[in-house]
């Protein structure tokens, strides 16, 4: 109990701006430490980038949910240069033959950077907390980087119809609203068990 005690304590008196970009996880850690966490998480990016199926004309994959999960284990700051690396490692390892979009990096950085700093950088004084913060997080990186970002650019750069048709097609026609759904659901199932690994130090609260 004590132990716990002073653990709650240090965190307690981690300052603010840490505590938005960096996790506890990194707490401590030196330079090589931070750097080889860095790359199982932007390893982690590139297989979810290279991994994807089709249900009908719903397009699958887990980047979202790994994405998310990275900010929240390395914090905002890591989480995004893993992301956006892992999004520019994957194109170089297999493009399928595409252009590069930097947009989709972009958007993956800023999803781990707002799970990092909702989830990390936010405290609430009650139980079931963390479940609050994923919701939040779940909202905002929809509206910001599925809607915002992802759906705007391709909108500006390859559609010819209105901004309102093209966004219902995505989301609803080829199931972008489905593939998000998924990845939220998985990111619930997964961060209370990430939880109960020790070195993770991350707290449901």
């Amino acid at each position: 109990m004590q132990n716990e005690s002073t653990k709650e304590e240090r965190t307690n008196k981690t300052p603010v701006w840490k505590r938005l970009f960096f996790s506890p996880a990194l707490e401590g850690k030196n330079k090589s430490h931070i750097i080889a966490y860095i790359a199982v998480m932007t390893a982690l990016c590139v297989a979810s980038n290279l991994f994807e199926f089709k249900l009908a004309d719903t397009q699958f994959s887990l980047t979202l949910c790994v994405s998310l999960l990275t900010g929240i284990v390395l914090g905002s700051a890591c989480g995004f240069v893993a992301c956006f690396l892992g999004d520019l490692v994957g194109f170089f390892v297999n493009s399928a033959g595409f252009a590069y979009m930097p947009w989709i990096g972009l958007s993956m950085g800023l999803a781990a950077f707002l799970a990092g700093v909702l989830v990390n950088g936010v405290q609430l004084p009650f139980k079931g907390a963390l479940y609050v913060k994923l919701s939040f997080v779940c909202v905002m990186s929809f509206a910001i980087c599925t809607v915002g970002i992802n759906t705007t650019a391709f909108w500006l750069l390859y559609s010819k119809v209105s901004y309102g048709t093209y966004l219902f097609t995505r989301l609803f026609v080829l199931g972008q609203i489905w593939n998000s759904m998924a990845n939220y659901a998985l990111l619930f199932i997964f961060v209370p068990v990430l939880a109960n690994v020790k070195p993770l130090r991350l707290k449901i609260r």
